[in-house]
């Protein structure tokens, strides 16, 4: 079973935009803007990755939507500030909203959350649901999937994993990773307790393959996905054809196509 990958993926480098930076709690975030109309689209990229996780779709809804797109690295990761401890989905989305209020984001935006990221989104939305006009989760984290056996197959399996990430020389990049991992039963667990709220349109892209290569836990991966979009008539449901965890890099159209159309509902 795939299970740290649910949680970490290979680091990125810096996006080609200029880095805005801003302050949240004592550090500080990069975020970079591509100017358009409203509503602004945020892309927030799986775990261990940074704002250059998006870099060929930045141009491309910038060219489709005509709006503006957001991308930001997350504490830890590019451009911005390490932050000591385990990582929290919470403080990310108290990062998120210091951001884009700093930048001076109007309306309210499309949020466009892949792997980890759905967590954020998660916690954003029922923190700030006047800020958010809809959302494309793409092969994202849901609470559905998170139950407490699948979160503790999870934690067992991580632990060699989490081992040997231990045994390695301490970089930004094992301690970021290992940041993620921790508290992560406790974490899950709590976050299984959490729903979306139902007044806010979501898409759900999930991936052919899955995160997982067990094939017990790809079905509930997508049942869990199957449950979210039934729990509201304003979820919609889209399976990436030919695609792994990644379906930004694997399929670009299909991600397009659903920002594409969540960004003119919520015009």
């Amino acid at each position: 079973m795939a299970a740290v990958a649910l949680v970490i993926a290979a680091a990125g480098s810096a996006t080609a935009a200029a880095p805005q930076m801003i302050s949240n709690d004592g550090h500080r975030l990069a975020f970079y803007v591509t100017p358009g109309k409203l509503p602004a689209i945020v892309l927030d990229a799986g775990g261990g990755n940074d704002a250059s996780y998006w870099k060929d779709l930045v141009p491309a809804l910038s060219a489709r939507t005509g709006s503006e797109v957001i991308t930001y690295d997350r504490t830890g990761s590019g451009l911005s500030d390490e932050v000591p401890g385990p990582w929290k989905a919470q403080a990310a989305a108290s990062d998120l909203e210091a951001g884009l209020t700093q930048l001076g984001v109007a309306g309210r935006v499309i949020l466009v959350a892949h792997s980890l990221a759905g967590e954020i989104a998660t916690y954003f939305v029922n923190d700030h649901p006047d800020q958010v006009a809809g959302a494309v989760l793409v092969d994202a984290n849901l609470p559905e999937f998170f139950t407490k056996s699948e979160t503790a197959k999870i934690v067992a399996a991580n632990q060699s994993q989490i081992t040997a990430l231990q045994a390695q020389p301490s970089t930004r990049e094992t301690r970021q990773l290992l940041a993620q991992a921790a508290d992560f039963g406790p974490v899950h667990l709590a976050y299984h307790e959490m729903s979306w709220p139902p007044s806010i349109p979501a898409t759900a892209i999930v991936s052919s393959s899955t995160p997982f290569d067990t094939p017990d836990d790809a079905l509930l991966w997508k049942a869990a996905q199957a449950d979210f979009v039934a729990e509201a008539s304003n979820r919609r449901l889209i399976v990436a054809d030919n695609s792994s965890h990644d379906i930004p890099i694997d399929r670009p159209d299909v991600v397009i196509a659903a920002i594409e159309q969540m960004t003119e509902q919520g015009s």
